[in-house]
């Protein structure tokens, strides 16, 4: 994690600048690990946003907002009773930990002067928010702690507060660089200096290191002592200077990250708001895949579960082929009772006259008469007959719905946004299938649900192509819409052979349309579909007023007539 004790003295220094002697007249705790100051200071409002959560801690200012509950938390309805109306008088970190304290000064319900801190811990899980006295006395915390449960400290409302202990070096309390050599120096012979430095001093992290020793040119390896001088004055520096932070890639993990640089910024809170716009794409990127991923499972659920009945069905059907077999045995034995005693035998020998004569060994149930084996025979081909009839519908209806739950899966792994997501979870809201389930989901899903607009007021992917408007659909519902409502009857419509994939709509207004555009539409229509990554991809088109919707059909599901197929490569570049 980017969010270290250099990043942590980093934004302490930029709120100093601009949050001393702020009154804070508003608190919000939009969730469980989160904490938004309202601060009012030299004539305009910040948003110090204060986050614990595990993955994602951090401290900053922000200038996005955020849904709150409706109903209140209780540490925030506390927060808001001691900290509404109070005043920033300092703001500190500690050492080069990721702890920081803001000194709060203001007036009690007697009238009388208080001092108060709120002290916060980002330490992964073990993060916390921390309401002191002037005295260190904890007043509450957001999450409670207790030696009788494995923690180092009490943190608990009477007890006072202490620092966590920690074994490694300050940095900031080394007065030369023959000092830092001395403490790492024997370390250098086993160890790289990014891991000996995240190992034995406060605060630093090795993503830190790492860039930095990428910027200064020095191998992670180096034992050379006029190297190490470099990379010491360097962190002497960005702990006296003012920083800025820039993006960086992990190559191990194929991901960006952050770290402070000397890099100088125009701006006077580069460090607070390059934090804000970071993590706020982090968290928008996390909840679409969590959204995502929650709502694919679900799909995936219901698919193999109709796989699974498909299978079954098939297995029933392969059976029922037998039923002619069964229907013969019986007229062949009925045929040729005379000739028998009505004996018990296993099987019999007789001429099959629907095939030449042909001699056939019929088995019997010895148990039971042979007249009684020719009756069963029958009984097994009326009721396969019968379950033939229906066992044709359910695998029609069953192949149905495994058709439309992978074009749902088509939809969610081609979905780009939250708001994509949205409208997939609409359209399967209403599907009977799903409605229970959904039922008792989050109401944050439900609640995103209820917000999202009718599809009509969705927009779909637009392209110009050779002075041609071009639609694509991005779900079911939307190829819908445009097929059905938005296309005219003399517009082209476009859509993958036999693949799920978008409807597309060329907007003709009238005129005729020559091949190299229709062309160019079919490889759109390939490109959205489940064979993009495919090449000669069969396309279909037609004119609109050939493409009807069947009575009942699912969302997206059409027939048409009249249509013409070329094959395309998959391309959007147009």
């Amino acid at each position: 994690m980017a969010f270290d004790g250099i990043v942590v003295k980093s934004v302490v220094s930029e709120l100093n600048t601009c949050l001393i002697n702020g009154k804070i007249n508003k608190v919000y705790q939009p969730n469980k690990n989160e904490v938004l100051l309202g601060i009012y200071s030299n004539g305009k409002n910040y948003a110090l946003n204060i986050s614990i959560d595990s993955s994602n801690y951090r401290v900053h200012l922000t200038t996005n907002s955020k849904p709150n509950p409706m109903s209140p938390y209780n540490f925030c309805m506390f927060l808001r009773k001691h900290l509404i109306g109070m005043t920033i008088k300092n703001i500190s970190s500690y050492d080069l930990e990721r702890i920081i304290t803001i000194h709060l000064e203001g007036f009690n319900e007697l009238n009388d002067l208080v001092s108060k801190k709120l002290i916060i811990e980002l330490m992964g899980k073990h993060s916390n928010i921390i309401l002191t006295n002037s005295n260190n006395i904890i007043i509450d915390s957001l999450r409670h702690l207790a030696q009788y449960s494995n923690s180092l400290r009490d943190i608990s409302p009477a007890h006072e507060y202490s620092y966590p202990i920690n074994q490694k070096i300050s940095f900031l309390n080394l007065s030369s660089f023959e000092e830092f050599y001395t403490l790492i120096k024997d370390d250098l012979e086993t160890d790289n200096i990014s891991n000996i430095m995240a190992s034995k001093f406060i605060g630093f992290s090795n993503g830190f290191i790492n860039y930095t020793l990428e910027f200064l040119n020095i191998p992670i390896s180096s034992k050379d002592k006029l190297q190490l001088n470099t990379l010491y004055n360097y962190i002497k520096d960005v702990l006296t200077k003012p920083v800025s932070l820039v993006s960086y890639e992990l190559p191990e993990k194929k991901k960006l990250d952050y770290t402070v640089s000397l890099t100088k910024s125009s701006s006077p809170l580069c460090v607070n708001f390059f934090l804000d716009d970071y993590y706020k794409e982090k968290e928008s990127s996390e909840e679409f895949k969590n959204y995502r991923n929650n709502i694919l499972k679900l799909i995936l659920n219901e698919l193999n579960k109709y796989t699974k009945r498909l299978n079954s069905i098939n297995l029933k059907l392969n059976e029922c082929a037998q039923m002619s077999q069964f229907k013969l045995y019986g007229e062949l034995i009925t045929s040729n009772l005379y000739r028998f005693n009505n004996e018990n035998l296993s099987e019999i020998e007789v001429e099959n006259y629907y095939d030449n004569n042909n001699l056939i060994k019929i088995p019997l149930d010895k148990t039971i008469s042979i007249s009684n084996n020719a009756k069963k025979y029958f009984k097994k081909y009326n009721k396969l007959k019968n379950a033939l009839s229906i066992v044709s519908i359910q695998k029609a209806e069953t192949s149905e719905e495994i058709d439309y739950l992978e074009s749902i899966v088509y939809e969610l792994e081609n979905a780009k946004t939250l708001l994509d997501i949205n409208e997939i979870y609409s359209e399967i809201s209403e599907h009977v299938i799903f409605k229970n389930k959904l039922s008792n989901n989050t109401k944050k899903n439900n609640k995103k649900s209820k917000s999202t607009k009718n599809t009509e007021d969705f927009t779909p992917i637009h392209f110009c192509i050779d002075s041609f408007d071009v639609y694509i659909g991005k779900n079911n519902k939307q190829n819908d819409y445009l097929t059905m409502k938005f296309a005219h009857n003399n517009d082209l419509w476009f859509h993958t052979k036999d693949i799920h994939g978008s409807h597309v709509i060329l907007k003709t207004n009238g005129t005729e349309v020559e091949q190299s555009t229709i062309n160019k539409c079919a490889s759109i229509a390939a490109y959205y579909s489940k064979a993009k990554n495919s090449s000669n991809v069969a396309v279909d088109y037609t004119f609109v007023r050939y493409v009807k919707k069947p009575s009942g059909a699912k969302p997206g599901k059409v027939i048409y007539t009249n249509y013409q197929t070329v094959n395309v490569n998959p391309n959007n570049n147009f």
